[in-house]
């Protein structure tokens, strides 16, 4: 041991406890958490400070990135090169940070994640909303503390005018904690914080009116409230971010193209996941995947197979894939060097404190420098009215100090007033100078006023933190990037979808689209009509009404599943687009195939969904009548609507108010019709009862039903070999449900088995397809109405051994348009009139 040396020894638990806590504590204070005032860690406020310093501003040129990491790591960050570079290369990603801080020149990396050039190859410089964050840094706005080696300054925080935290979020671990702050929108943040300045006890709710979620720089889709809600109120939440994907025909194959992906995940590596899980089979209906990303922008293309149902095959991607991922929010920031956890309101309220502080120490330090230089003029003033003496006592001095002594004396100047007199220059005697002397002073007595009026008054503190803030919004505000899908949450999407009038149209082939009502309004009364539907080949529009956008469809499928779609979820299509396929819209099974649709009203409210029923008929005779209410709690998947039988399947669904009539139709020329009120209402796992009897149960079955609410429309049913028959509805008589039913056609060899049966009226029209494919369009009213046991008249002469395919009743396009509106508001109006008369049903049950 040394001479003079000695040991002491020290507990070498007690040394490591406090070692270890200075460790965490400089861990967390002065590397991984950012501050709530201006969001920044040190290593970013050096990084930009450091380029401020050097004069890499936005209105000057590049310079290379290693001189920028050089003057950071020499004058402020004794740390490594790859830290300072890492930190600069990430504030210059636009896939990174929402509002880029530093403008890059060069390969900056990308987001398939390849590292950035060296940075002796690249350049950069500050982007014009980091100069905004540096302003007034000179005003002793901030405080500043020397440096690692103490030879230098540096700020604490910097002054910024932009809500930094807020609009670029911050991660980072530190020992014992973390943090992981998402990014929002500009415009959002600066009007949250306009309605916290005007009103200070504003709640979460209130502010949420204003910021509304997340906004990531890679766009994509917010999936479900809840997370977001629960983060903005607690500081803590899971936010689902879902990929932005669109269906696309490429060279006639059906692909999915996905055009932007969840914040942080690197696209290379989720698109060799999805074709290792492809290639192990977990993935099905994909064939192949093309990345056609480019410098317009991402593109990635999954080609699906032919028989592959684009929206199970969405649906896999978002359930194994990285195209939906989460976000888990843990708002930890410094405050005033401690970390704490901060939901949306303590975030604004610490940034306005801040931008109140920097305003009244900028006013202060401006007010200082007016007061100094109108204490200045002053003396100058006083020496250009006594010009010539103030010049006799100058020359009669022997130096500076001695005339600045005298002048002191003269005119009782103090020292630097004597000074400025001393050091004036001979060109401010002229009368112009003198009189700029006098206007620079009136102006510094209202400046010095007006910063004073400042300082008093809070109010005029906070609308310049608000004007200022409205300044930064216009600059650099711009639109939301990720789209918010309320899904699952209290609020729901309806709220930001208008409730109005749309057409919906689906065509026989099963492809549906709706059309703004407005659409079909341009048209002058007597014109020739426009194309309505651009179908494929042997397709037409079958059905075609008025619904809203806030209305639901329900869809019945053959094999008695139910899938459930809000009408603004319906692909919107012009009038002359083919639509959308139905398969391709909900996750039905391959096998399968939509049989019958109907629109209803909210599924929400009680009443309604309690006083209607669903109808339903299968090809063996059965009838099921449930409640509304049953399928008013959908599932992705589908639900079972109905238990089908073996060799049978689902024919027909409708939806009634449970006093209609039900008219079923059989192949051997019989028809039934009963009272609905003859069915009782039934579970939806339930079969149904028998409907009609079949005469042959092997070789009979149902051809159709329909559901009679008013006695003004006729029986229209059509025979396999092109025979058809208008009859009246009270040739029908009604019977017990069950029964054979009547004669409604005579069947012969010639008429062939019956192969449809409708109500009609004569604004109807009827379109017959034949097995061959030929399409024929009829109208009702060329149809007379005859007696139920004839064979009918031939609707269609058919070649050889062809015979009727289908027959459907058509609605004549958009001359049709209004009347089905003023048909849906009848309808609303009635379903109205029904809730009212149950109302006082109720009422007087109650006084019974």
């Amino acid at each position: 041991m040394a001479h003079g040396e000695k040991l002491i020894s020290i507990n070498i638990e007690d040394e490591m406890k406090s070692a270890y806590i200075d460790y965490s504590m400089s861990v967390i204070v002065s590397r991984a958490l950012p501050d709530v005032r201006d969001g920044l860690k040190p290593v970013h406020r050096r990084v930009l400070f450091g380029m401020h310093e050097l004069g890499v501003r936005s209105n000057s040129s590049h310079k290379k990135s290693a001189r920028i990491v050089g003057e950071v790591l020499g004058k402020y960050h004794p740390h490594g090169d790859t830290s300072v570079y890492d930190a600069m290369v990430r504030m210059a990603q636009e896939w990174s940070l929402r509002y880029m801080l530093v403008d890059g020149q060069g390969n900056f990396g990308s987001v398939d994640g390849d590292s950035p050039a060296a940075m002796r190859y690249t350049e950069a410089k500050m982007r014009k909303i980091a100069d905004d964050m540096m302003a007034d840094i000179d005003k002793d706005t901030v405080d500043h503390a020397l440096n690692f080696d103490d030879t230098i300054e540096e700020p604490t925080v910097l002054p910024t005018r932009v809500p930094g935290l807020l609009i670029n979020g911050a991660s980072g671990i530190a020992v014992g904690m973390a943090t992981n702050m998402p990014p929002h929108n500009l415009s959002e943040v600066v009007d949250g914080i306009h309605a916290y300045i005007d009103d200070s006890d504003i709640d979460v709710e209130g502010l949420m009116e204003h910021v509304k979620a997340p906004d990531f720089p890679t766009g994509g889709t917010i999936y479900g409230y809840d997370g977001v809600r629960e983060a903005f109120k607690t500081g803590r939440g899971r936010v689902v971010m879902r990929g932005k994907a669109v269906f696309e025909e490429v060279q006639g194959r059906e692909c999915l193209v996905v055009t932007e992906i969840p914040y942080q995940v690197n696209k290379a590596d989720m698109i060799k996941k999805t074709a290792d899980l492809v290639n192990e089979k977990k993935i099905e209906g994909i064939s192949a995947i093309r990345d056609e990303s480019d410098r317009n922008g991402m593109r990635i293309v999954y080609i699906l197979k032919r028989d592959a149902i684009p929206n199970i095959v969405l649906n896999t991607l978002y359930k194994y894939t990285a195209l939906q991922s989460s976000f888990s929010v843990n708002n930890i920031a410094l405050v005033n060097g401690r970390p704490e956890m901060l939901n949306l309101k303590d975030m604004i309220h610490h940034f306005v404190e801040h931008r109140h502080e920097v305003v009244v120490r900028r006013t202060k330090y401006e007010l200082r420098k007016a007061e100094e230089r109108a204490h200045i003029l002053e003396g100058l003033i006083i020496a250009s009215d006594n010009i010539d003496e103030v010049i006799a006592l100058i020359r009669a001095s022997s130096n500076a100090d001695e005339a600045r002594e005298k002048l002191m004396e003269r005119f009782k100047l103090t020292e630097i007033q004597a000074k400025a007199i001393v050091e004036m220059r001979l060109r401010q005697l002229t009368g112009l100078e003198q009189d700029k002397l006098r206007s620079e002073y009136d102006d510094l007595m209202k400046t010095i006023e007006d910063l004073k009026d400042i300082l008093d008054k809070k109010e005029r503190r906070m609308q310049i933190i608000k004007d200022e803030l409205q300044e930064i919004k216009d600059k650099y505000g711009d639109e939301r990037r990720s789209v918010i899908e309320y899904a699952g949450g209290d609020m729901s999407i309806e709220d930001m979808i208008p409730n109005e009038k749309v057409v919906i149209t689906i065509s026989h082939a099963g492809y549906i689209k709706r059309t703004p009502l407005t659409e079909y309004k341009t048209q002058n009364r007597g014109g020739v009509g426009q194309k309505a539907s651009t179908t494929r080949n042997e397709d037409f529009l079958e059905d075609m009404f008025v619904g809203t956008n806030h209305q639901y469809m329900i869809f019945f499928t053959q094999k008695g599943r139910c899938f459930w779609m809000r009408v603004f979820e319906i692909p919107e299509g012009s009038k002359t687009s083919k639509g959308r396929a139905i398969q391709n819209l909900i996750n039905i099974e391959p096998d399968d195939k939509v049989k019958a649709f109907i629109c209803t009203q909210d599924l929400k409210d009680e009443d309604y969904i309690n006083s209607h029923y669903v109808i339903m008929a299968t090809k063996k005779g059965q009838v099921k009548k449930t409640s509304l209410e049953q399928y008013s709690r959908p599932r992705i998947n589908g639900i079972n609507a109905i238990t089908i039988k073996e060799d049978d399947e689902l024919l027909e669904a409708k939806l009634t108010t449970g006093d209609s009539e039900i008219m079923l139709a059989v192949k051997s020329g019989k028809c039934i019709r009963f009272e609905e009120s003859k069915t009782r209402p039934m579970g939806r796992s339930a079969s149904g009862v028998r409907g009609i009897r079949l005469a042959d149960e092997k070789t009979d079955e149902v051809v159709g039903m329909v559901v009679v609410n008013n006695n003004d429309s006729d029986i229209l049913v059509v025979s396999e070999n092109g025979y058809g028959k208008r009859s009246s509805l009270e040739d029908y008589r009604m019977t017990n449900r069950g029964g054979k039913g009547v004669k409604t056609i005579s069947v012969t060899s010639k008429t062939g088995e019956l192969v449809a049966i409708k109500n009609v009226t004569d604004d109807d029209d009827l379109m017959i397809i034949n097995k061959s494919g030929i399409a024929i369009r009829l109208s009702v009213e060329n149809l007379r109405v005859m007696g139920r046991a004839t064979q009918g008249v031939r609707l269609i002469n058919l070649k050889g051994d062809d015979a009727i395919a289908a027959v459907a009743k058509v609605k004549q396009d958009e001359d049709n348009v209004e009347e089905l509106e003023h048909e849906a508001e009848i309808e609303e109006d009635q379903s109205k009139k029904a809730m009212e008369n149950l109302g006082t049903d109720v009422e007087n049950d109650s006084e019974e």
